[in-house]
């Protein structure tokens, strides 16, 4: 009797590859977008795979998915498969002269604006051939569960078990504002300042869900400031827009704000307390094969940002 591998299908690959990113999404929607279909279209398919198999899958309601017995069993052993079929995929393209593939890339907004932004066109015009997908969060994401090949984060908040290349130098934490809000308002000598009732500090909620404490260091002493505010946003840029409408201070990498400090649009307030920020590292699971593109992906970042640290050390010694 011939078995159900005997009779695959493209269509039959492409359905049970759809199954796998519902099972491990719990999500239609999700799962849809990461394969770059519509939800009805990966709802037919669904539907067409259990009528093929004769068997469930999956327990649908409005508000969940969830496997069946059935559906947890085949997600398992597919599991296995595909990666088996990716590691060999891989293998194929190591004779390109080139990479060759998708790559996928979670983010924070501050590391795509500082170094994505920045030096991924020298990298996408060297390798055409690599498709790269980039999520640009600020939650903290397990980038192996959620089908990333890397991630860029903070070194702080890197896992330990991964590999990590440190990409960045540290930057420093600063607190930036208008000229003319700082003129309007009670002069600021200390960090305790910035308490007084009259200023206004816009917060920022990081990743985790917390509200970040503005902390300040100078020399061996450090304060750490949790300045009450009419306002909190989960975005670094939409703070400096704010900022720069007078609104308040905003509390940044001195680097996000550069171009404005440059041009005299904001000011750093307490310069001498400004704490150094984590280096950002892109990191990747260590026991899996390196897949196709990122050896030159990071290659291409380093020496893109090399390049930029040996051109403002040699405009400073001017």
């Amino acid at each position: 009797m011939n078995s159900y591998t005997n009779k695959l299908s493209k269509n039959d690959l492409s359905n049970l590859n759809a199954f796998c990113a519902v099972e491990r999404l719990r999500s239609f929607t999700q799962a849809a977008n990461e394969l770059g279909i519509t939800t009805s279209a990966l709802s037919h398919a669904i539907k067409n795979l259990e009528a093929r198999l004769g068997v469930k899958l999956l327990h649908r309601t409005s508000r969940t998915v969830a496997p069946t017995d059935a559906g947890a069993n085949l997600a398992r052993r597919l599991d296995v498969g595909f990666k088996e079929i990716g590691l060999a995929l891989d293998d194929v393209n190591r004779y390109r002269d080139k990479p060759f593939g998708k790559l996928k890339i979670s983010v924070l907004t501050d590391s795509a604006r500082l170094i994505l932004g920045k030096y991924l066109p020298h990298f996408l015009a060297k390798y055409p051939d690599v498709q790269l997908e980039v999520s640009v969060n600020d939650q903290m994401v397990d980038i192996v569960a959620e089908g990333f090949d890397a991630g860029i984060r903070f070194g702080g908040t890197v896992p330990e078990d991964f590999v990590a290349t440190r990409l960045s130098d540290a930057s420093k934490w600063v607190i930036v504002a208008t000229p003319k809000y700082l003129f309007q308002r009670p002069k600021i000598n200390a960090p305790e300042d910035f308490l007084h009732p009259d200023h206004t500090c816009i917060r920022l909620r990081c990743g985790k869900g917390d509200v970040f404490k503005w902390d300040f260091n100078q020399g061996e002493e450090w304060r750490y400031i949790d300045a009450p505010s009419p306002i909190c946003v989960n975005e670094t840029r939409l703070s400096l827009e704010l900022s720069l409408k007078d609104v308040g201070m905003t509390y940044c990498l001195e680097s996000i704000a550069q171009e404005y400090l440059e041009r005299g649009e904001l000011v750093v307030v307490l310069p001498d307390w400004a704490p150094a920020s984590s280096p950002m590292y892109l990191y990747y699971p260590g026991h899996r094969q390196v897949p196709q593109g990122l050896k030159e992906l990071i290659a291409t970042l380093k020496e893109e940002i090399a390049l930029e640290q040996q051109k403002t050390a040699l405009v400073r010694k001017r």
